[in-house]
């Protein structure tokens, strides 16, 4: 029985038109564009790097998944519906944006757009024409366990999953779904909704940033938008992240881009206060460490 199966296979290889051939995988790597998206993914997402992992090997599978296909071989198509799971502020929401572009550059979508939905959005019979929408590209649903609710709410949360779960089968190829949320909740959506469950392949875990991470993060987002710590403000910063990490509601990247905005505002009533003096253009740059140390989570642990 084995040396026939084997015998089958080796017909199945012989049957490929060119299957002695080489194949120039750097070419079609190149053709696809798929590069410039994971330099993109590199450059924006500090750390990160099992979900840089994960999502290079996704992009690995579908171009060879595309160079098969493009020689005649058969095979099943790929799963390609996600589940992103992190806290907020991890970058689930940028890494699908990402997703979609790598999705549409290999040909598994045709437009390669994301359409953000929340349970606000999917409910009251208003499933179909987001579903519409995204068509072309990905649904990205953000704590997709909402739409599992109590008894109460249940027939439209219902409505929702079963809109979906039909869509995903009978529009195969046409639209990616991405789920995302908290890990443990996540488990338990999909401990309620096997039909869901198994249609997604592809999980990808985004852990908490580490406060090293956090404060490159937080240089990074002030260098883009032309700000600078004082030498005094960086050590005052790194102490924020050490208090602000232990919040529990402490949401990474989110949490830390809200303080500098709080950061800015201080800086910017500190330079209005001395109005008439002479100012450099470094002090509009600056933020100084007393422009950190007045926040709330200083005074909480006094």
């Amino acid at each position: 029985m084995r040396t026939e199966l084997f015998a089958g296979c080796s017909s199945s290889v012989a049957a490929v038109a060119g299957a002695g051939e080489a194949v120039d995988l750097q070419a079609e790597y190149a053709r696809s564009a798929v590069q410039a998206i994971l330099d993109e993914l590199e450059r924006d997402l500090v750390g990160m790097q099992p979900v840089k992992t994960a999502i290079r090997e996704i992009a690995a599978f579908l171009l060879i998944d595309r160079t098969r296909r493009k020689l005649g071989m058969t095979s099943e198509a790929p799963g390609l519906h996600m589940s992103f799971t992190g806290k907020p502020g991890t970058g689930k929401t940028t890494v699908a944006l990402r997703m979609a572009s790598i999705l549409h550059r290999l040909g598994y979508i045709q437009k390669g757009h994301m359409i953000a939905a929340s349970r606000t959005d999917l409910t009251g019979g208003r499933t179909g024409q987001v579903i519409d929408k995204a068509v072309g590209g990905v649904l990205f649903i953000d704590e997709a366990y909402y739409l599992h609710q109590a008894a109460g709410e249940r027939d439209q949360t219902s409505e929702v999953i079963e809109t979906l779960l039909q869509a995903m089968e009978n529009r195969r190829g046409e639209f990616v779904v991405i789920v995302a949320g908290y890990k443990d909740r996540m488990a338990r959506f999909f401990d309620a909704n096997p039909g869901l469950a198994s249609r997604i392949d592809n999980h990808v875990a985004f852990p908490d940033y580490t406060d090293e991470e956090l404060f490159a993060i937080g240089a990074l987002m002030l260098a883009r938008q032309q700000y600078r710590l004082g030498a005094a403000a960086e050590e005052a910063f790194r102490r924020y992240i050490e208090r602000c990490t232990r919040l529990t509601y402490f949401a990474n990247a989110r949490s830390i881009r809200n303080a500098i905005d709080e950061f800015r505002k201080r800086q910017a009533n500190r330079l209005f206060a001395r109005m008439g003096e002479p100012l450099a253009v470094v002090d509009l740059m600056t933020i100084e460490a007393a422009d950190i140390l007045a926040s709330r989570i200083f005074k909480a642990y006094l």
